[in-house]
């Protein structure tokens, strides 16, 4: 697993550094991992002289952990909650790391962001508005019609996850080195 998790983190770290730069990750980044890390799942099984139907189901499990680490960016990007290219980096990283390592940095690198989002608010001097857009998108739906107040636009802020993806995979990295 620790060359997997040594790729995982160089992933990361370019698509980072391309998301900070410029607001895209790549897609021959993120759509190379996830086509090539079934393939070496499957290579590094047969140099463990694994049986045939071992490597596939090791090339398998690659391919479940791109889905399941892919589902929930996914439906965040379908609600406008995240970029694509944060989508197609979940499911490169989960092929490389199947499915319960890949879940696990996932869970990171959310708690990166976590983390991250309020400072960088905070910087741009959007953090109280946007803690009360937040407030108001909670409440709302709650509220009679005459009750309800309008969320404001420009208090409305993106910021890019690909650093806190990074951040998220070298704690990753960090607690399987030492395991």
């Amino acid at each position: 697993m620790l060359p997997f998790l040594v790729v995982a983190v160089l992933v990361s770290a370019i698509a980072a550094w391309t998301d900070w730069r410029t607001g895209n990750i790549p897609n021959w980044l993120t759509f190379g991992t996830l086509a090539l890390a079934p393939v070496a799942h499957i290579a590094v099984s047969f140099a463990h002289h694994a049986t045939f139907s071992d490597a596939l189901a090791s090339g398998g499990y690659s391919l479940l952990g791109g889905l399941a680490c892919g589902f929930l960016p996914l439906l965040l990007y379908r609600r406008g909650g995240i970029g694509g290219g944060d989508v197609k980096l979940f499911a490169a990283i989960g092929a490389l790391l199947r499915t319960m390592v890949g879940v696990e940095a996932e869970f990171y690198c959310f708690m990166a962001a976590a983390l991250i989002a309020p400072a960088h608010l905070a910087y741009e001097g959007k953090l109280f508005r946007t803690l009360k857009n937040a407030a108001l998108m909670v409440v709302n739906p709650f509220l009679p019609p005459d009750k309800k107040r309008v969320v404001e636009q420009e208090a409305m802020s993106w910021i890019r996850l690909g650093p806190a993806i990074f951040f998220g995979m070298v704690l990753t990295a960090a607690l399987y080195w030492r395991a």
